[in-house]
């Protein structure tokens, strides 16, 4: 089961602080809040799609003129620091763009903190700061520093405080609330060992809170595309309902055709649901980006277009175009030094089996042997490559 992991570590962090708040829609509440200013919207928008596919620099441009035009914003710091995390989205081990993020984020903080002391009614401020905390103590999750982490979650959860009780959500504002509805309920579900951290929250409605996300994934516009990406993750991952996830993976793989990580996901889709033909076409043209060095087209991606084709090609019985592409799995895994990861692994035994198959048992036999050398002894992969190895005589 394939769960990020900053959401199961802080389910605080990633349900409680990314609740953004809510407030109640009235002309006069919206009046000064720039993040239902439509002109600035109308601004923001190709530089928003611009982040989305991948070209960092066209956006961050604009995001910087944005802070120009409001110096004493968040808004903007925040932008900077939300198109720092794409560039981590295809590896999110990579640690180079830590420091870009933290300190966009940490200004943006500041900035939200100085409109909150002047006034704590403001939603905008508890949003980024709700919204700030709740972003930066996911990367702290991600680079294990549990207790900034947690740290970080309940300064969110505190600003988080000061918005309850607040009806007719806008789009925007219930984003947060379509994630807590959803994972409230199905993390007690599938890890009984984290109910009690829940005791003290209201609780949720998975039906509800995809049907938020459907909303938000609609109407909203800074947050239209968050709410997509995670509602394609719980339809495909959570739900096993592939064909629904399916057509969001391949409105995003479409719209932004150069993000690697909706890119990678659909082609994924598509392998999945035996659509193989076109898991081809994806994973192929996926290679090729590589390849050609795109913005964003690296080892972790090429990792799962090198596996689809091998196996596609294996079924095809093209042993030799098969081979190529386990090869090029196996060479990505071990530039992004992980050995661990499934597609490695059965790149490998991919390998062997090709090798067993066309004569070369001593082959067949080194591939098998080195499964059971980098496989944890409770990996699938571990005992595959024990009775394949039973099953080499000699």
């Amino acid at each position: 089961m394939f769960v990020h992991r900053s959401i199961l570590v802080l389910l605080f962090v990633v349900l409680g602080t990314l609740n953004l708040p809510a407030t109640a829609k009235t002309p006069s509440d919206s009046v000064g809040i720039l993040l239902m200013d439509k002109d600035v919207q109308i601004d923001a928008t190709q530089a928003v799609n611009d982040m989305y596919n991948f070209k960092f620099e066209k956006a961050e441009r604009q995001f910087r003129w944005l802070a120009q035009d409001y110096p004493d914003h968040p808004l903007p710091y925040f932008l900077l620091g939300l198109s720092q995390w794409w560039r981590m989205a295809p590896n999110i081990d990579d640690g180079r763009y830590d420091g870009a993020f933290m300190q966009y984020i940490d200004q943006s903080l500041d900035l939200a903190h100085k409109m909150y002391d002047k006034n704590p009614e403001n939603v905008e401020a508890s949003f980024f700061l709700a919204a700030g905390y709740g972003f930066k103590g996911r990367l702290l999750a991600e680079r294990k520093s549990w207790r900034k982490a947690a740290s970080a979650g309940k300064n969110a959860l505190k600003y988080l405080e000061n918005s309850t009780n607040k009806s007719d959500l806008s789009p925007e504002f219930l984003f947060g609330d379509a994630l807590y509805n959803y994972y409230s309920v199905w993390i007690p579900d599938n890890y009984p060992i984290l109910k009690p951290l829940l005791v003290f929250f209201k609780k949720g409605d998975k039906e509800l809170g995809i049907k938020q996300l459907q909303e938000v994934a609609g109407n909203a516009f800074y947050t239209r595309t968050e709410a997509q990406s995670f509602l394609m993750r719980i339809l495909a991952i959570e739900e096993q309902e592939l064909m629904r996830a399916m057509q969001v993976s391949q409105y995003l793989a479409e719209t932004f055709p150069d993000n690697s990580y909706f890119h990678r996901f659909y082609a994924r889709l598509l392998y999945t649901t035996g659509k193989h033909w076109q898991a081809e076409k994806e994973s192929l043209r996926i290679i090729e980006k590589i390849d050609s060095g795109k913005v964003g087209y690296g080892p972790v991606t090429g990792r799962y277009a090198g596996f689809f084709l091998g196996q596609i090609y294996t079924h095809k019985g093209k042993f030799d175009e098969a081979e190529k592409y386990y090869q090029r799995a196996v060479t990505f895994a071990e530039q992004s030094e992980d050995l661990e990861s499934g597609y490695y692994l059965f790149s490998l035994i991919g390998l062997g089996d090709i090798a067993y198959q066309t004569g070369d048992p001593k082959g067949a036999k080194d591939y098998y042997k080195k499964v059971k050398k980098d496989a944890k002894r409770s990996h699938p992969a571990h005992d595959r490559a024990k009775d394949r190895l039973k099953g080499i005589r000699g």
